[in-house]
């Protein structure tokens, strides 16, 4: 089945920024790359878009279509649409338009004009239930997971449309057809700059110190010994409290807000790793991770990282008590 003909125009817009930039490679396959010029509406007006449309329309007939890309026109101004509107009234021949809306225009007019010469391409992620977008993007990329995978990623990633699509493509080729639930995401989708820290506080919470330690060694690689310090000091801390609003009857959604977690599942993480230590143990980590802060600030001679594997040790060995292993 034969493509219908390219528009002369087309407006690409909404919060599904994953669908919508598929959208746009295709349109732009049609044409050919070689033959595609980018504005950005921040720096180029409509009538440089016009004027740009019908340079390329010189050049339409020998090579089979033009188009020309323009990123950012909801921040266009009634000049821009005019201008627009009066090149629209006789577009160049085999030259195509396309602009891109990274926010949905306030003003309707342009999508009017738009839909009045060409097509409006709008591409939303719901603002309620975004977990069921999220199984659906699951199931384009031919994965097999089911509502509380969809429901975990939601929880680790928040609602960021660029981040939950990358996580989906990278739980799929994991997955390879088998299964995905809640556990393989919890465990899979840290997501990018956060997988180092997760790791490095899972392993505390686990009370797995040769994990903590690996952790701890792949960890420096990427930041300083003082970084990783302060991140985990940071973790023990909402530890502490989760434990305490844990015993009083608070629950893990509610636990997250009060200290202020992107998610509930963060909240979750704290609480189960607060059943892992005593109050008085989690007490003594505190102070044992400000005396590797002083260390690190100049107290102490000796390495920063090993100032920091000495302090690890401290704090995940059963008993942890103040005072222990200063440096």
């Amino acid at each position: 089945m034969s493509e219908a003909p390219l528009q002369p125009v087309y407006l690409l817009s909404g919060t599904d920024q994953p669908k919508r930039t598929l959208a746009l490679k295709r349109l732009r396959e049609r044409v050919g790359a070689d033959s595609v010029e980018t504005l950005a509406a921040d720096s180029s007006s409509g009538e440089d878009a016009v004027a740009a449309c019908n340079a390329l329309g010189l050049f339409a007939a020998e090579t089979g279509g033009r188009a020309v890309v323009v990123h950012g026109v909801e921040q266009w101004r009634k000049a821009d649409i005019d201008a627009l509107a009066a090149y629209l009234a006789q577009p160049a021949p085999d030259t195509v338009l396309m602009l891109v809306a990274e926010q949905t225009p306030r003003d309707s007019s342009l999508a009017t004009l738009c839909k009045k010469h060409g097509e409006v391409l709008q591409y939303e992620v719901p603002k309620r239930n975004l977990s069921t977008w999220v199984r659906s993007r699951f199931e384009q990329a031919g994965a097999n997971a089911d509502a509380e995978a969809a429901h975990a990623l939601v929880e680790i990633c928040g609602d960021d449309p660029v981040a939950l699509a990358a996580e989906v493509d990278k739980l799929a080729a994991w997955a390879a057809g088998e299964p995905i639930g809640r556990a393989e995401v919890e465990v899979l989708a840290a997501g990018g700059r956060e997988a180092t820290a997760w790791a490095l506080t899972d392993a505390w919470g686990a009370r797995d110190l040769p994990a903590l330690l690996a952790a701890s060694e792949l960890a420096l690689e990427r930041k300083d010994a003082f970084s990783l310090a302060v991140a985990l000091a940071s973790h023990v801390a909402r530890v502490r409290a989760a434990q305490l609003l844990a015993r009083e009857g608070v629950g893990t959604k509610e636990i997250a807000k009060r200290l202020r977690y992107r998610s509930e599942f963060p909240a979750r993480k704290a609480v189960q790793h607060a059943e892992n230590y005593s109050t008085e143990e989690l007490d003594g980590a505190l102070v044992r991770l400000a005396e590797l802060d002083a260390a690190l600030k100049g107290n102490s001679r000796l390495a920063p990282e090993l100032e920091l594997e000495r302090a690890l040790i401290d704090v995940t060995r059963p008993a942890a008590r103040a005072g222990a292993g200063a440096g």
